[in-house]
């Protein structure tokens, strides 16, 4: 049993109150702290399921809306969108204030975060910008796309901008950040099948206001400028090699190119020094993985890593 509270705090952009979800165990002593961070285009509460298992098993989770997500939107700002300047930096930041806040309240207990998709590369620059702050994190449905890729993708991004203004939707940076993900899988029955197999799944996703929004430009960009950042080795070399790290992913998620992104990213780390990093790869799952029919295997995967590392 778990008691869920909600509150808010101040976002490092100065203008935004940020909503975050705590699940907090009721029946059992605390064990740990699980901070999620969740993907573009939708928002924490989503992980509810995820989160109250952990909290079955003692931990304490806690998931805010990213800027532009959920309820984490300023009144008379668009939403899927971080801001005009340093979108990125504060939505890191953001994370950052969120995990000093509750291990502050919580000092003598161990600290995990779990990034998902967009989540994923937030958490990876967190690690970067702020090492030795958690325990271990787990990377979710992530990538790791090449330095040509990005470049391209910035070019077209600053340029359409130009002509739109960075709080503006376009079909050009819709088609470049999520046009390819589906085409593996024709014939489709909707815009989002790449995300789950379960296609109950992708109905509630279609169903739900607060998911598959459209991105704004300015998070095109952003993100393809985090991604910039925390894919270069001096950058990656950063982070504190005690930090323990578990990659996981579906091998046929388009957004870690089928298993071989993740891989990269995997080797990444490796290559950066991490003394414990680990990858599981789950046979014909897509994107969202815990939201898959057989999630509970990837529940018990999650739950026995951090029970391995409390």
């Amino acid at each position: 049993m778990s008691v869920t509270s909600e509150f808010f705090f101040p976002s490092s952009d100065g203008k935004t109150l940020i909503h975050v979800n705590q699940w907090t165990p009721l029946s059992r002593p605390i064990r740990g702290i699980v901070q999620i961070s969740h993907g573009v285009a939708e928002y924490g509460e989503r992980y509810a399921p995820f989160a109250r298992f952990l909290c079955r098993q003692g931990f304490l989770v806690a998931a805010n809306d990213h800027l532009g997500h959920g309820l984490s939107v300023a009144e008379g700002q668009p939403r899927i969108y971080f801001g005009e300047r340093d979108g990125w930096q504060h939505v890191v930041d953001d994370v950052a204030i969120l995990q000093q806040r509750l291990a502050a309240q919580y000092p003598q207990l161990p600290y995990f975060m779990f990034g998902h998709s967009m989540g994923s590369f937030i958490l990876r620059t967190f690690l970067i910008r702020y090492p030795g702050r958690v325990r271990g994190a787990v990377i979710c449905g992530t990538g790791h796309q090449s330095p040509l890729l990005v470049s391209g993708g910035l070019a077209i991004a600053n340029r359409e901008i130009k002509k739109l203004g960075s709080a503006a939707v376009s079909p050009v940076a819709d088609k470049l950040a999520f046009g390819a993900y589906n085409k593996v899988f024709a014939p489709v029955r909707t815009k989002f099948d790449w995300i789950s197999v379960n296609t109950d799944n992708v109905d509630r996703y279609l169903a739900d206001p607060m998911c598959g929004e459209d991105i704004t430009l300015g998070l095109f960009r952003d993100m393809l400028t985090g991604i910039r950042f925390l894919t270069k080795p001096s950058n990656l070399a950063q982070m504190d090699k005690d930090t323990a790290v578990f990659f996981i992913a579906g091998d046929q998620d388009p957004v870690g190119d089928m298993g071989k992104g993740v891989e990269r990213a995997y080797h990444s780390f490796e290559k950066a020094g991490i003394k414990d990093v680990s990858c599981k790869l789950y046979h014909g799952l897509r994107h969202e993985i815990l939201n898959e029919k057989s999630s509970r295997f990837v529940y018990q995967d999650v739950l026995d890593w951090l029970n391995a590392h409390l």
